[in-house]
């Protein structure tokens, strides 16, 4: 097996290539969303949550690195868990659409994160059983920081939703204008061809994703769009929204002009 392309997707794969493509699934989520939210440091509305957002952030980031130094082992040579943070383009990127979105207001990346954290949370609990060894383990050191971050962006969604009357505008606003961007997290790679059932398929989360997403949203006086509204996709094939160019711009200038520096 291997190449194979078709409309710009990748079709076969070895199994080699689909371990390390679920892994930079995992690991560029993670990369990706800590960044985004790293950029509330100091700016938060209040002080306590300034440092919850960016302690997330924090959670996200480490969660990254450990993928990273797994999947540079895999690579071998010179790769490192920095090369592949900061030294891949932005077509090499397989995170979803959803978490390169801009921060927005509090309440558009109080969304953002609660779609996510909540796919996390079914992912990264099932991953638990996962029959690869290391991802098993990040699953199991992960999941009590994940579901944190499940309950804390649940808990505000409904505390800005059933709020006053400018904050419940604002963020149904939010969940309308993001929504478009999830239908992604739940598509089928052909990567699973070539993997056992213990490497989660992301479709198998969305009834459980969808449930808990009810459920807030009705406490929070909020209104899910109806199914049917068209789902972005490509994230997970490298093909990416501006946005991505503009968050690695920031985040990977440093090394990039200064690749030999050391600290």
């Amino acid at each position: 097996m291997g190449g194979g392309w078709l409309n710009g997707v990748k079709r076969d794969f070895t199994k080699e290539e689909a371990l390390e493509e679920y892994l930079f699934f995992l690991a560029d989520d993670a990369l990706i969303l800590g960044q985004q939210l790293s950029k509330w440091c100091s700016v938060g509305p209040v002080l306590e949550q300034d440092i919850a957002i960016i302690n997330t952030a924090l959670d996200h980031i480490g969660r990254a690195r450990l993928l990273y130094q797994h999947l540079a082992v895999l690579k071998g040579g010179v790769t490192t868990e920095d090369s592949l943070a900061y030294f891949r383009d932005h077509m090499d990127f397989r995170n979803a659409l959803l978490i390169e979105q801009p921060n927005g207001h509090w309440g558009e990346t109080i969304v953002r994160s609660f779609f996510m954290d909540t796919f996390n949370f079914y992912l990264y609990d099932r991953l638990r059983s996962c029959s690869y060894a290391p991802i098993a383990e990040v699953a199991e050191k992960s999941i009590k920081e994940i579901t944190y971050h499940a309950q804390w962006s649940a808990e505000w969604v409904v505390r800005l939703g059933d709020g006053t009357e400018e904050s419940r505008e604002k963020v149904q606003k939010s969940v309308d204008d993001l929504w478009m961007w999830t239908g992604e997290l739940f598509e089928t790679s052909p990567i699973y061809k070539e993997l056992d059932p213990s490497f989660v398929k992301f479709s198998t989360l969305k009834s459980s994703w969808l449930e808990k997403v009810d459920e807030v949203l009705q406490v929070a006086t909020l209104t899910r769009p109806e199914d049917g509204v068209w789902a972005q996709t490509g994230g997970r094939y490298g093909v990416h929204s501006a946005q991505l160019g503009f968050i690695l711009a920031e985040m990977q200038i440093l090394p990039r002009t200064h690749p030999d520096a050391n600290w």
